[in-house]
């Protein structure tokens, strides 16, 4: 596919997601409920295309038996989890600015994990986008934490970090099945959550609501971006998903009237101009990179040029 599709793909993808948290909202459901719901039936989805359309099915499950395999399924697991848990304790706001955070998770994790450089304003942007949520989760009339806020926070900062390792590791490993990988790792939050809430209360709350986020929702977004990662880099991919940051609670507050607090505006206008000049920052970088004469050393960061491997083993 043409290298600009990964842009164009991300933004649709983003745009799709974007209501996700509004029709979580409208189910009435608790966290394992809603896990129970979208997690088995996404990864339902997946597994069965992957079924239909895989070319060489052990080739599939060989690479994602191996540890860049096994990373992407521990990753959706994560991210299948905690993202319903901090939608049901927190407000809409607060949970999407904590997983807003995904670019600077990714530059981490692109060091920690491949060695790329990570810089002085990677580094500044995690303390500025951390005061900002703060900022968005302490109450109006003082400075103490709202305990539920906090929470939701913190599991939208561990989603943020799961959708960030699973863009890392599948832009170095283009080898892994996504549909395989992700179908996997959904499957196994999905019964473990079903085993847990029991089918006496899978009936509670509004399904038509929740099953619009699992069978459209989830599995085409998440689907689109993951690809997206493969022709775009994370930082590019994760720029779009800030898209979600902004429309999402737009979207909670036209269906429920849950209207984000002076505060959690305040907080997310900082996490959302921090990543912005971040992002900024690194496409500079970049262009300054290109120009460097051809035998200069490039300094390859997660949002600059892939590594070789990645770039040859791209279709």
């Amino acid at each position: 596919m043409p290298r600009l599709s990964g842009p164009a793909i991300a933004c649709i993808a983003a745009l799709i997601l974007s209501p996700d948290a509004l029709f979580m909202r409208l189910s009435g459901m608790d966290a394992g409920q809603m896990v129970a719901w979208r997690a088995p039936i996404m990864a339902a989805i997946f597994l069965i295309a992957w079924a239909l359309t895989a070319r060489s099915r052990g080739t599939d499950i060989a690479a994602a038996c191996t540890g860049a395999g096994l990373t992407v399924m521990g990753a959706q697991a994560v991210n299948n989890a905690a993202f319903p848990a901090g939608i049901a304790l927190a407000p809409v706001a607060v949970m999407l600015l904590a997983v807003a955070t995904v670019p600077v998770w990714a530059a981490v994790l692109g060091r920690v994990l491949y060695g790329e450089r990570t810089d002085r304003a990677t580094w500044i942007t995690i303390a500025v986008v951390l005061a900002g949520i703060a900022l968005a989760v302490t109450s109006e009339s003082s400075s103490e934490i709202h305990g539920s806020a906090i929470l939701g926070a913190l599991c939208g900062l561990v989603t943020a970090l799961a959708l960030a390792l699973n863009f890392v590791t599948l832009r170095h490993n283009p080898q892994i099945p996504l549909l395989l990988a992700m179908g996997a790792g959904g499957m196994v939050t999905g019964l473990s959550a079903v085993a847990i809430t029991g089918p006496a209360r899978m009936a509670d709350g509004t399904i038509w609501a929740i099953l619009v986020t699992a069978i459209l929702i989830l599995p085409v977004s998440f689907f689109m971006l993951s690809y997206a990662s493969r022709h775009a880099s994370a930082a590019v991919v994760s720029l779009f998903m800030l898209l979600e940051t902004v429309l999402g609670p737009v979207w909670v507050w036209l269906g429920t009237g849950e209207a984000p607090t002076p505060r959690m505006l305040a907080g997310g206008a900082i996490v959302i101009g921090a990543l912005a000049l971040y992002l900024r920052h690194g496409a500079r970088t970049r262009a300054k990179t290109r120009a460097a004469p051809l035998g200069g050393r490039r300094s390859e960061g997660l949002e600059g040029t892939p590594p070789p491997h990645a770039t040859r083993a791209r279709p």
